[in-house]
């Protein structure tokens, strides 16, 4: 894989802004870390890995435009970051092991402290190209020759900083020479599978088939679907998963027609400060998402939305988690 969704340029980073894409392939550099906080709001870099990384460096980026450091000061900076987006446990996971990393150091040099963030920021970057490559080892080990695979949302380069969790396993398979083939959820309303997936998809050769979301049910019927993989953005204690929107319903789906579903994510994705699927914090977006979404309206600007950006997968509905450490059971297996 080609694709490169952040990268450190000097003391800032590039990303690749997905917000444009699939028609415009742009590149912004940033050496602000109010800029990196925007661009993760803005879901110009997006995907729960990605969204770490980018947090980590942007966290390197605020120390370093501090004069003198300050406990107080460092820790307000951490918390500003850490509330870009409050769903993705790895963007909080991120933080929390950078500032440790300043804690047990006792410096108290800017520079310093500077320095110790870049290279922990740039140690969880590396650390997550080589977590992906695990994942997709583990995950291709569950793809057969001649499966068709249905996916949700964006898991790929573009949202980790290796190939992918979800579809690093797909990557992986097709690199093996499994003849595979994959349904692309176009995942409303913000279309990451339309704009993002399908079009990484294309980039690696892959056959894919681009659907609307309510179409996945016929696919099933029709015995059209082999198995589902799908990424997360926490998984709770109790196994269950905070995922893109529509994601649970994809897995109803699943169980109804007797289809593996696999949810497939690194160790930083686990949480168990978080007891279980009631207790994750979902993120709720503005209704211009789904009014206006993309500029056109389709909607009635006075009607009333609800657009939350994630949903839970309970336990019992997932057939195994796909990790860089190996493949766990989850609460369903197929009959």
């Amino acid at each position: 894989m080609q694709i490169q969704s952040i990268a450190r340029v000097g003391d800032g980073v590039r990303l690749l802004d997905q917000t444009r894409l699939p028609t415009e392939v742009i590149y912004r550099e940033l050496t602000d870390y109010r800029d990196v906080i925007v661009a993760i709001k803005r879901l110009e870099v997006r995907g729960a890995p990605a969204i770490g990384i980018a947090a980590a460096y942007a966290l390197a980026m605020a120390a370093g435009q501090q004069s003198k450091y300050n406990r107080e000061i460092f820790h307000q900076l951490a918390g500003e970051i850490k509330s870009a987006r409050p769903t993705a446990v790895n963007l909080m996971w991120a933080i929390d092991r950078l500032v440790a990393k300043v804690e047990a150091s006792k410096a108290s040099s800017p520079e310093t402290i500077t320095s110790l963030l870049w290279k922990e920021a740039e140690v969880i970057h590396d650390e997550d190209r080589e977590l992906c490559r695990r994942i997709g080892e583990y995950g291709a080990s569950l793809i057969n020759d001649g499966d068709i695979i249905l996916t949700h949302c964006n898991t790929g380069a573009l949202a980790t900083g290796g190939i992918g969790t979800a579809l690093g396993a797909i990557y992986t398979a097709h690199e093996q020479g499994k003849r595979i083939a994959v349904y692309a959820d176009e995942t409303r309303p913000l279309l990451q599978g339309a704009r993002l997936t399908a079009w990484e998809l294309q980039q690696a050769g892959i056959d894919v088939t681009l659907i609307s979301d309510n179409m996945a049910g016929m696919l099933m019927k029709q015995k059209k679907i082999s198995s589902c993989f799908v990424g997360a953005d926490r998984i709770a204690k109790n196994g269950d998963a905070a995922n893109k929107i529509g994601t649970y319903s994809v897995a109803v789906l699943a169980a109804h027609h007797n289809i593996p579903f696999y949810v497939a994510a690194p160790y930083s994705t686990f949480d168990d400060n978080t007891p279980d699927g009631a207790a994750i914090i979902i993120e709720e977006r503005g209704a211009g998402e789904i009014i206006n979404g993309f500029g056109r309206q389709t909607a009635p600007e006075n009607v009333r939305v609800y657009n939350p950006a994630f949903d839970v997968t309970p336990f019992d509905l997932i057939t195994g988690y796909i990790t860089d450490r190996g493949i766990r059971p989850g609460g369903r297996e197929p009959e």
